[in-house]
């Protein structure tokens, strides 16, 4: 998790809706400071603080979450798109055929 990107969403959202630093730290509950580590990512907020930032800024926490966390390869991104219609008991010999097939390709490398 990015703290400091997360703090600049939060940054941006504020400064587009022309509320200052302190009006924000004052809706959310928490100090000046406090408000000001979290946009320069120095800290790292807890969840609740965070759920009270988007509350107060009016948008989705989602919106705070954009580019802040670790965006998947192409390859990851494909395999996600082929698992995502498949059933529980799909997914369980799924998951099962790549540990044996990681396990093998494990040991043929060692030999």
């Amino acid at each position: 998790m990015n703290y400091y990107l997360i703090g600049q969403q939060i940054r941006t959202h504020r400064k587009e809706q022309g509320i200052s630093q302190e009006q924000l730290a004052e809706k959310v509950g928490i100090s000046v400071t406090h408000m000001s580590h979290i946009e320069t990512g120095n800290t790292k907020l807890s969840l609740p603080v965070f759920v009270r930032l988007a509350q107060a800024l009016d948008v989705p926490t989602d919106w705070l979450l954009q580019d802040c966390t670790n965006n998947p390869t192409p390859l990851e991104a494909a395999v996600a798109e082929l698992l995502a219609d498949c059933t529980a008991s799909q997914l369980a010999v799924i998951l099962e055929t790549i540990k044996a097939l990681k396990k093998a390709l494990s040991q043929q490398c060692n030999l």
